[in-house]
């Protein structure tokens, strides 16, 4: 299985049911409401996305959109991830591109991080009493 493939798995894992119609609804303005209703899964959606030529293996900016829009930055950060480690573009190259959201999704990517030693703050130990 490609990197792209199992990025895909991996999001349509994490998409319920819900998460989708609120997906499909973030992008009516390139769904019509006839296709729409034939899309009952994450990977139908996908599918729909890939053939209108909105998604490729590295067409990802408008899911990037999608998920931003719809607040899902767990899904927005995945992409990035992938972006970044398969593709091997980096955050400051993308800075300057208009292919991608990178500057609003990095705030969330910080924001999930966990803290590494090195940032946080060690406090002296309390002074002893004498």
């Amino acid at each position: 299985m490609s990197e792209y493939s199992s990025l895909l798995s991996d999001l349509a894992e994490i998409i319920t049911a819900d998460d989708l119609e609120q997906l499909k609804s973030a992008c009516k303005e390139d769904l019509p409401e006839d296709q729409s209703t034939g899309i009952t899964c994450s990977t139908d959606w996908f599918s729909y996305l890939e053939k209108n030529d909105k998604l490729a293996q590295d067409k990802l900016s408008y899911i990037e959109h999608i998920f931003e829009i719809s607040r899902r930055p767990d899904l927005l950060t995945r992409v990035i991830e992938y972006r970044t480690t398969v593709l091997k573009i980096s955050e400051d190259d993308e800075i300057d591109s208009k292919l991608t959201r990178i500057p609003s999704a990095k705030k969330y990517k910080d924001i999930i991080r966990q803290p590494s030693e090195e940032d946080i703050i060690k406090l002296a130990p309390p002074p002893k009493k004498a």
